[in-house]
Parts: structure tokens; sequence; C-alpha cells
């Protein structure tokens, strides 16, 4: 029997500590003024759960040489689906750095990013007692006609419905923008730092209204 896996979902992860230094550095005043925004919030009610959200990264050049090289390995990443990337642009719509709280409970709820083919994270400070991404089963069709795993099973099987990365600092992840993902709740024993960024394929004759 010919076996054959149809509509899978790609996932690419790959180490890159080269950008790890630099970025720690330049986002570090990001990180700061995200905290102190919420200062009169944390000093009332505490800071516990909250997840810190920076201001755009886009039109800072400290941060050009990585948008160039997640921009480059977005197009491939679209390429290799099958799409006529020739007449297309990929253009970085958002990308901000965000950390958890240290004293515990940041997490992000499932949610996708629609209308963005490409999302990502760069971890800058994670270990395995931190926070981590959960990818969920994108179809439909399968979560309504979900059946009971095996136990203790090893490796990666079609039926899974979540399956889950845990980085080091250095580690990029792309995946597609439909693909549901959430973050595992963070115990602020370590700290959590990532940068996420969302990217389009833009018509190249729509580009320059970009």
């Amino acid at each position: 029997m010919d076996k054959q896996n149809y509509f899978s979902t790609p996932i690419w992860a790959e180490d890159r500590p080269e950008f790890l230094k630099s970025l720690n550095k330049f986002s570090e005043p990001y990180v700061k003024s995200a905290r102190n925004k919420n200062k009169d919030y944390i000093k009332k009610h505490g800071d516990f759960g909250r997840s810190h959200h920076s201001t755009p990264l886009m039109n800072d050049n400290n941060f050009l040489d990585f948008r160039n090289y997640i921009g480059s390995r977005s197009w491939e990443f679209l390429d290799s689906h099958g799409y006529d990337m020739k007449q297309y642009q990929v253009s970085l719509t958002e990308m901000w750095v965000q950390e958890f709280s240290k004293k515990g409970g940041g997490h992000h709820p499932a949610h996708i990013h629609w209308n963005q083919h490409v999302s990502g994270f760069y971890f800058l400070k994670c270990s395995d007692k931190t926070s981590y991404p959960i990818f969920h089963e994108p179809k439909t069709g399968a979560r309504c006609t979900k059946l009971k795993m095996k136990p203790k099973l090893n490796g990666i099987y079609n039926g899974m419905e979540q399956i889950y990365f845990k980085p080091i600092p250095g580690t990029l992840i792309i995946f597609p923008g439909y693909l549901e993902h959430e973050f595992a709740v963070d115990h602020g024993v370590e700290p959590f730092r990532f940068i996420h960024w969302n990217i389009q394929a833009v018509p190249k004759e729509l580009a320059k209204d970009v």
C-alpha cells in the first residue's frame, strides 16, 4: 500500500545563537519600558500573571539584520509550500519583544494570527524551567473525530492534538499564521523572554503600497 501524508502542517525550528547577544542587549530597553508602562497597575495589583509587551521593533535598525534573516527564511518557508513566490514579496507586519512576569503566572491562551502567512518566535531567555510554546491540531474535522491515543507513545503521530517545543536561548521557530498556538504557564523560576513576529506575502504589484 502506498502510504502518504497529505495536508501536513509545517513547523521549522533551528538554532541561531549568532543573534542572541545583540538581540538581548537591544531588547532590554524595550522590556524595561513595557514594565514601566504597567508600573501603576503592578503597584496596585502585583505582577503575577503579567506578560510585558514592547512597542514595535520594525523601525529600529538595531534589529535590521535579524529582520532581514527572518524575512528570507519566511520566503523560503512559503516557497517550500509550492506557492509561486516569484509573484510575492514578504512584508513584516508586526514584531515585538515580550517577557513574562518574574513573579510567575505569565502565559498566553490559544490563538491564531489571522490574515498572516508566517509567524515566528526567537527565544532570548528561557530554560527547561520556563514556559514553552504549544501548537494545536489546525484541522477542525480532526478535532471533531478525536480518539484516545495509545499510552506512552514516543515521537510525533498524526493523531496528536497538541505538540510542544522546549526551546533554548537562540532557538528560532517559524510556522503558518493560521496555526493555533499558546504558551504554557510560566512559574517565574527563571527569566522568559522572546521576540514574536508576523509576516504577510504581498503581491509584488501591491508591495510598493505596503
